[in-house]
């Protein structure tokens, strides 16, 4: 859907202005425009059809004199929190000529409503839109599945707005019964030298998953076994991993609620449990000081020499969204664990 701005054509008493980018998609219609710093005439919008719109003469607000009015489009958009702009991808338009043309008038607009930053969604169905937008100053922001993410910061000067994500999540599930056993797998697909390895489940975590979840799924997925989140005992961080991207990985200590392993065929080579000693024995665990540290902080925490991190559901009055929070207090009374 695309709404119509009713501008005047008499602009010679205008300064010219350079159009900046645009901001995010929007669902939205604009109610009304109001004069930039009282030298443009008011535009209304309407989000009827063009046909149901009739012609109409808008009065300049500032020398009140009629002038005759031309019809512009402006894309379907709602402003965000932060005097941006998010436009709609499911109203698009198909045709890359109209698109242009629509897409310019909305920048105009946008600008002289003050507006910042724009967020262009564009669908993959309608990728043909997308070298229309880079030729009217729009940005590659980030790319799913289904869609490419753009903007387009309209104020002079640097853009303000977020960057892509810059970190992979992955988490490591480090789950031993009563027995001193760990649950161990050897994966289809690993480099040369992690060949033979038996170790800890591990994974990304998928959009919008919490870290705690996404350990118990991930061993839910390539072992079969239940398990109960108990606490974060570590994390690590390494930069430039894939993409330029850089990796965050929690090492996540579980308690087991079953005992019989359904090894998933796509994934995992085989899965069992090990014990502890020949765990830690192997020589690749022995020979990797990263591997090595995790597995002693691991043994550390059994020992109830260490304590780890365990969440907390909170709800903050910035964003009013619950929150999962990772923190111990030793002197609680719940507690298992003790300070050294």
């Amino acid at each position: 859907m695309e709404q119509t701005v009713l501008w005047s054509k008499s602009l010679s008493s205008v300064p010219e202005m350079t159009l900046s980018r645009p901001f995010h998609n929007s669902t939205h219609i604009f109610t009304h425009l109001s004069s930039y710093k009282g030298i443009l005439p008011r535009a209304s919008y309407s989000s009827t059809s063009p046909n149901e719109i009739r012609q109409h003469d808008v009065l300049d607000s500032y020398s009140q004199h009629r002038i005759n009015s031309r019809l512009f489009r402006v894309l379907d958009a709602f402003d965000d929190e932060y005097e941006g702009v998010v436009v709609n991808p499911d109203t698009l338009p198909s045709n890359p000529n109209v698109f242009a043309s629509t897409l310019r008038s909305s920048i105009y607009n946008w600008k002289i409503k003050g507006k910042k930053g724009v967020w262009l969604k564009v669908p993959l169905e309608k990728c043909d839109l997308v070298p229309v937008a880079v030729k009217e100053g729009f940005e590659y922001h980030h790319a799913e599945k289904s869609y490419i993410m753009m903007t387009y910061w309209i104020p002079d000067g640097p853009s303000l707005l977020p960057s892509n994500a810059s970190h992979h999540v992955g988490v490591g599930a480090f789950v031993i019964n009563h027995n001193d056993e760990v649950l161990v797998v050897q994966e289809k697909h690993c480099t040369p030298d992690l060949h033979g390895l038996w170790k800890i489940p591990t994974g990304f975590i998928l959009e919008s998953e919490e870290i705690y979840t996404g350990a118990v799924r991930e061993v839910k997925e390539e072992t079969g076994i239940d398990t109960e989140f108990v606490e974060v005992v570590a994390f690590r961080h390494c930069k430039n991993v894939a993409f330029e991207k850089s990796d965050l990985f929690f090492v996540c200590m579980l308690r087991p609620l079953s005992t019989e392993i359904v090894v998933d065929d796509l994934e995992i080579q085989a899965a069992k449990w090990m014990s502890l000693g020949e765990f830690v024995k192997q020589p690749l665990i022995q020979g990797d000081i990263m591997f090595k540290k995790i597995i002693e902080i691991c043994i550390a925490r059994l020992g109830k020499r260490y304590c780890g991190l365990s969440v907390h559901q909170l709800v903050s009055k910035f964003d009013s969204k619950l929150s999962s929070l990772y923190f111990n207090i030793v002197e609680d009374d719940h507690s298992d664990c003790q300070a050294t």
